[in-house]
């Protein structure tokens, strides 16, 4: 926490209030250290962008008084049993008005529950397992304070197989970490191959290790079956191991997967390995728009970088607390569950980095986890990896982030 307002004060970004009672308090949480940090520390950093322009303002009008954040930061690592330990603290604070983060599907499942227990409003971001949510609507649970901020895996495994099958492709590997989210992705996948009529066919299912180092005996498989493209889920720089694999064996042969492929530790790591990856992605660090390049240059400014380290991550925590701070002034109040109510019901449109977000949450119902789901299809674009950066992998994507941006 110390670093980020000490760079923030070299900025001249923050104004420090007098941490109080007149302070909305929240948290963000997130790896900030380990294999997912570029997601988790893009994701704090874009959220304290948004924090700081906020303070800086006077904070948020809260029944004609303006209140500016306060903001506690955790790391939970990417470890479950830390996601659990801080879901514990954070349940037991009173006086805490939500919650924003979370990176890893594991550590969702592992510490969202006591916040959930006492009733206090979280949105995830930018966890996009399918479980983070779906362990809700299976439980029944009648009135939820878990809000998510992400594109969920259904969308993106629908986009990823849409690709595969766009591109001509009849035979895929499939490729997966044995996390949550891997596993969880894996069984998107097969069941988006067959929604979309099986014309795909998986020659190829094979898991790989947080740390696996070398994925030949997996990619031999895929490749002896025929595979004609490589379907991949994992949150870590193993899956620059992959490519690097791909590569020692011959393999040419298109890598397609999940949003986390836009992470500085996968192109790195591949390095030229890596272009001509795909991923669908919520966010491309391209200054399109007026409010993108505002975003963009004040992010470089701030941390001293030349490429966000996970684009998504940063926009999604940016935009996530514009929307937070919409409901704590349409609620009138830094109560926790009148600004969970305010957010199932936004009146105001929110203009964010992303998209002009218009009621992005309705009232919770279990048969319908969308309900507390912001993203759609339309707010997701493809992108692909070209020397070392992402980009709009077609025009039509870049049209269609232009017009989400000027809704």
């Amino acid at each position: 926490m110390k670093k980020i307002w000490v760079v923030l004060l070299m900025t001249g970004m923050l104004i420090s209030p007098a941490w109080g009672a007149d302070t909305i308090k929240i948290a963000i949480t997130g790896p900030f250290t380990g294999g997912s940090a570029p997601m988790g520390a893009s994701m704090r950093d874009g959220a304290m962008l948004a924090v700081t322009e906020i303070n800086a303002a006077g904070g948020v009008d809260v029944n004609g008084h303006k209140m500016p954040f306060e903001v506690i930061e955790r790391d939970d690592e990417a470890k479950n049993e830390r996601g659990a330990l801080i879901g514990q603290e954070l349940a037991s604070m009173k006086d805490l008005s939500g919650v924003i983060g979370s990176v890893n599907t594991g550590v969702v499942l592992a510490g969202d529950k006591y916040l959930q227990e006492k009733g206090i409003t979280k949105i995830i971001t930018p966890a996009a397992g399918s479980a983070s949510m779906t362990q809700w609507s299976k439980a029944g649970v009648k009135d939820l304070s878990i809000f998510r901020f992400a594109a969920d895996d259904a969308i993106q495994s629908a986009m990823v197989v849409e690709e595969a099958m766009r591109r001509g492709y009849t035979k895929v590997g499939l490729l997966f970490d044995s996390t949550n989210y891997g596993v969880s992705g894996r069984d998107d996948l097969m069941n988006q191959i067959k929604t979309q009529g099986n014309k795909l066919q998986v020659v190829a299912t094979e898991k790989f290790n947080i740390g696996d180092k070398d994925m030949t005996a997996q990619l031999l498989r895929a490749k002896a079956g025929g595979a004609q493209a490589i379907l991949i889920w994992g949150i870590g720089p193993e899956m620059a191991a992959v490519s690097n694999g791909m590569a020692k064996i011959g393999m040419k042969v298109p890598l397609i997967g999940g949003w986390t492929l836009c992470m500085s530790n996968y192109i790195d790591n591949a390095g030229k390995n890596g272009d001509g990856t795909l991923m669908p992605q919520t966010f491309i660090e391209d200054p399109i728009t007026p409010k993108a390049k505002a975003f963009i240059e004040a992010y470089h400014n701030a941390y001293h970088v030349t490429r966000i380290p996970s684009p998504v991550s940063a926009a999604q925590g940016y935009d996530a607390v514009y929307i937070f701070a919409a409901a704590v002034k349409q609620a009138k109040s830094t109560d926790t569950h009148k600004i969970k109510a305010a957010l199932e019901d936004l009146q105001e449109p929110v203009k964010g980095v992303i998209a002009t977000w218009n009621h992005p949450y309705s009232k919770w119902n279990p048969a319908d986890e969308q309900t507390h789901e912001a993203f759609r299809r339309a707010q997701v674009v493809m992108g692909v990896i070209k020397d070392g950066r992402v980009e709009f992998a077609n025009e039509s994507d870049r049209k269609q982030f232009i017009e989400n941006a000027a809704k």
